[in-house]
């Protein structure tokens, strides 16, 4: 194997391939650097190539770690390697695409269409290396301390970078989403209009229009032999040139079974394979979490033929996803779950037999459509059992198809099967995998359902199970639009004590989505909180502290936060609460008067300064820097 190449024992990208990624952006920076001098984007690809400069010191340790031949633990750590590398590399190779188009784009406006699409893409890419680096095992590589502060401030200075170049759902970027990096220099708009007529978004039909040259996705497999799972890199180029790749891609990408991905199955928002495709009013075609994040935006138009959609449902659209699975299935792209013959990997990558387990859990799950109620009753009481012991289970029990027959159970009237079903599918979402097919059933308006009507132990197993999806971004969003939230903010309100815990971490991690954060806040989740505050027999204060703080950064959270007096309970637990409880409530404070002088004048004049002062000589180190800044606003403040 070429060196420097995705092994099959790492699973993604070699320190060596993402090495040479970085050194071949910082050398066409350099030799693009007297042609960019004018260039509107000269300062984004300084600051962009600088920082990708940076990792340097980061990949070499990795190699040099993992170059050690008697490093057990360099390859016991191959699973976790697999998921950070390959979006790094994702990540590398689309900066890499943008570098010298950003710099030959020579507008000096700002507002052009080419310019908005050139600022979106900056943003794609600082948010992709940013995330990409938050998953780095940095203890597995035994990386310096010096190497890891640098990483750090290179995440800090990407994520400004993202919020500066604004929102991913920002309507000014909608025509990025539609033209390829390298036509955003001088396509015209039939040109863009051509390539989207190449994608057939209609119900159900795969057909092309034979009339227009399709653009091509080549799609890398890089196999990730510790995870079972596929990462798929995307490089578009030109159809003519397909003849051309191996002489123009590096030594290292040549892959004997590079595979072109059909045209129809790409969602023509993100240009990735669709695998939960829904059909919009107009008839176009999308994956679900996209279009959903696109209608949050409040957007009513379909963002591919621009008319204006009648409703906002989202159809699925059974048809294609079944040719998409059958088409995965076919080459082997789909995410195995890591079953191979019978057989499961271990941890140590070694297989061991489970013929016999997978036949006991195969004909349980027979039993769960059983006409005998207490049949069905008690096998899907023994897979909830089974659901809890081992990830090995998880993945057996999914592997037997058990998981759309657990959703439709979900609606049965019977108490103990919802309960049972419920906390059933709860347990197999901590399998990662699991969580994309939990989705894929279409669980999400069943769970709420049961979180709606159900028993309260299903209620907050509903809650729990809801959580344990969101972790997954695209998830955020499909939850967030399914009814879920005011369902949870009656039960943070009106649930039992484990009940509010499992409601309010669920809303946490969903309020983490900018477009979650209204519904919440529609849904009385501030009012909610403040009772939690304010009740003498709350144990939640925590948590009640912890998601005002995530929604503060959101206009309409903060006029709600405001005008149900919370200022007041918020100083309050400044000069009685404990420690954790000061430094929350000081982030908040600082968030609420954030260019807002009647909320900075109305805590001036609640005396916040005094509790702020002696919180900035014994409070956390987070604590002091809050109050410090308050307290200098607080200074601005009585000087003006």
């Amino acid at each position: 194997m070429a060196g420097g190449a995705a092994s099959p024992q790492d699973g993604g990208a070699s320190p060596d391939f993402l090495l040479r990624l970085v050194l071949e952006i910082v050398s066409a920076n350099a030799a693009d650097g007297t042609n960019a001098a004018r260039a509107l984007f000269k300062k984004d690809c300084t600051d962009l190539v600088r920082r990708i400069a940076l990792l340097t010191h980061l990949l070499e340790e990795i190699r040099d770690f993992g170059g050690s031949s008697d490093n057990e633990h360099a390859r016991a750590s191959s699973s976790s390697a697999s998921s950070w590398s390959a979006d790094l590399a994702v990540a590398l190779q689309t900066a890499k695409r943008l570098v010298p188009v950003a710099s030959a784009n020579n507008s000096d406006d700002s507002s052009d269409g080419g310019a908005r699409r050139l600022s979106f893409q900056f943003q794609c890419v600082t948010w992709k290396l940013e995330k990409a680096l938050g998953k780095i095992p940095y203890d597995q590589y035994q990386i310096s301390e010096e190497v890891q502060e640098q990483v750090s401030l290179v995440r800090a200075q990407l994520r400004r970078a993202t919020e500066r170049y604004g929102s991913l759902n920002s309507r000014k970027v909608s025509n990025a989403l539609f033209q390829p990096l390298e036509k955003q220099c001088g396509s015209t708009n039939s040109e863009i209009s051509a390539k989207l007529d190449s994608i057939s978004g209609n119900c159900g039909t795969t057909s092309r229009r034979r009339d227009v040259e399709p653009t091509t996705k080549i799609l890398e497999r890089v196999k990730c032999a510790s995870t079972s799972s596929e990462v798929f890199l995307l490089d578009e180029i030109d159809p003519k040139g397909l003849e051309n790749v191996a002489t123009e891609c590096p030594e290292e990408t040549k892959k004997p079974d590079a595979l072109v991905l059909p045209e129809d199955f790409l969602c023509p928002i993100s240009l990735e394979l669709m695998r939960d495709p829904v059909i919009v009013s107009t008839g176009q075609t999308y994956e679900r979490s996209y279009i959903q994040r696109w209608i949050d935006c409040g957007n009513a138009t379909c963002p591919k033929t621009q008319q204006k959609l009648k409703k906002l449902t989202l159809t699925p659209n059974y048809v294609l996803r079944s040719l998409i699975t059958q088409w995965c299935a076919k080459h082997n792209i789909e995410q195995p779950s890591g079953l191979t013959n019978g057989r499961l990997k271990k941890s140590d990558g070694s297989l061991h037999d489970v013929n016999g387990d997978m036949a006991a859990i195969q004909a349980l799950v027979c039993k769960l459509s059983s006409r005998s109620l207490e049949e069905r009753r008690a096998a899907v009481a023994e897979i909830r059992s089974l659901s809890k012991r081992s990830t090995d289970n998880r993945i057996l029990i999914a592997d037997a198809g058990a998981i759309p027959v657990l959703v439709n159970l979900l609606t049965t009237d019977d108490v103990s099967l919802q309960e049972h079903a419920v906390t059933s599918i709860l347990n197999l979402s901590i399998y990662e995998n699991n969580k994309s097919l939990i989705m894929l059933a279409g669980a999400t308006p069943s769970i709420v359902q049961v979180l709606r009507a159900g028993s309260m132990e299903a209620r907050e197993n509903a809650a729990a199970t809801l959580f344990s999806l969101s972790l997954a971004d695209e998830n955020k969003i499909i939850i967030g639009a399914s009814g879920a939230i005011p369902a949870l903010v009656d039960l943070l309100r009106d649930g039992t004590a484990r009940g509010k815990k499992d409601a309010a971490t669920a809303l946490f991690n969903l309020c983490i989505y900018q477009g979650n954060k209204g519904r919440a806040v529609r849904a009385g989740i501030v009012t909610a909180l403040l009772k939690m505050l304010t009740d003498s027999e709350n144990c939640m204060i925590d948590e009640a502290l912890t998601i005002l703080s995530v929604l503060a950064s959101n206009h309409d959270a903060k006029a709600a936060i405001v005008k149900a007096s919370t200022i007041p309970v918020l100083i309050d637990l400044l000069r009685t609460g404990l420690p954790r409880n000061k430094e929350n409530a000081a982030a908040i404070l600082l968030a609420l008067c954030k260019r807002d002088t009647e909320s900075l004048s109305c805590i001036s004049r609640l005396g916040a300064a005094i509790p702020l002062t002696e919180l900035t000589k014994s409070g956390t180190e987070r604590a002091k820097r809050k109050a410090t800044t308050l307290l200098e606003h607080l200074c601005r403040l009585q000087q003006h």
